[in-house]
């Protein structure tokens, strides 16, 4: 009976995905790309960081119940939303980056577009703007009319993970092992930053890390000390880039750092820490166009997780909230 109820629940996750498709809006909002583009590119041009920041968004929210805009979503009367998760709290930015841009879409083809299509188009316009790859973005979710607090504090893991809770939390995605590691190189994927090699963390992110651990380098260690104390509650927001030396650009140094012991997560070195994903690591670290291929491959099939279609959810005139 397990196996037949499995079987029905991979049927209609593969069957909503397959509504997705790159024309979607063709007919019904042909300027939507046009329209998206602007709105990030000036958000980019006031604040480098916030490429990283838009690209965090849609991992939280593909990860949790799928790709359905349920992080954007305010607290109600009748649930607490995601953006107070433990992921998430004083940490994930960009939500008024979102409205601007639902505003001016609401304006070329209004009731169309829903917020969960907005933050896939936004994300990749993000890497794209940044020097990353572009890809071919699917289209045709709708967006949640709840959200998750429970789920977004499980399904997410945190900057202190092990590669098997790294893994682990991947898989209960339908993420291969290979696709969470390319996935990680671009925004620290989902744990506490975003687009790690376009982004920065808080000291509370990496203190444990950069104080406690071993595989660590040591001068490396040394200097980020230097901005994050070792006391908690001090310097707890100090920011810290996840890439030393490109940290606004989408690259492979991400990679290089953490061959180097320079990963400012615990998590991050985990991928490069005698583990299973060193060889990819390592590989990454010298094939910057392999990591490209293989990113867009991952962000892809991350957007194709649980969508909702057809009368699923509703197209939301406010991101913020359900009408």
């Amino acid at each position: 009976m397990a196996s037949v109820t499995l079987a029905l629940v991979l049927l209609f996750l593969g069957s909503s995905s397959a509504q997705l498709s790159t024309n979607y809006y063709s007919k019904t909002c042909p300027n939507l790309f046009s329209t998206v583009k602007p709105v990030i590119e000036s958000a980019i041009s006031s604040e480098k960081r916030m490429g990283a920041s838009i690209l965090r968004l849609f991992f939280h929210d593909c990860f949790v119940n799928g790709c359905d805009g349920s992080l954007l979503l305010d607290d109600t009367s009748s649930f607490t939303g995601e953006k107070t998760a433990n992921a998430n709290r004083n940490s994930a930015r960009g939500f008024d980056v979102i409205d601007n841009i639902k505003a001016a879409v609401e304006k070329a083809c209004p009731g169309v577009v829903s917020c969960a299509d907005i933050l896939a188009v936004a994300a990749r316009d993000s890497v794209v703007i940044l020097d990353g790859p572009n890809w071919d973005v699917k289209l045709g979710r709708r967006d949640a009319r709840t959200a998750s607090l429970s789920a977004a504090n499980n399904n997410i893991p945190p900057p202190t993970s092990s590669l098997s809770n790294l893994i682990s939390k991947f898989s209960a995605q339908g993420l291969s092992t290979d696709e969470m590691v390319a996935l990680s190189g671009q925004k620290y994927f989902i744990l506490k930053k975003g687009a790690h090699t376009i982004g920065q963390a808080r000291c509370t992110s990496f203190r444990a890390h950069i104080y406690n651990d071993t595989d660590i380098n040591s001068s490396f260690a040394k200097i980020r000390q230097s901005n994050c104390p070792s006391t908690s509650g001090n310097g707890d927001n100090n920011l810290a880039p996840l890439d030393l030396q490109t940290p606004t650009i989408f690259d492979n140094n991400y990679y290089k750092n953490l061959v180097g012991q320079k990963g400012l997560l615990h998590s991050d070195q985990e991928l490069f820490n005698k583990g299973s994903t060193d060889s990819l690591v390592q590989t990454y670290s010298t094939n910057p166009s392999k990591f490209s291929s293989d990113f867009v491959a991952a962000i892809i099939k991350m957007g194709d997780i649980s969508p909702l279609t057809g009368s699923q959810g509703e197209i939301r005139k406010n991101c913020r909230k359900i009408n």
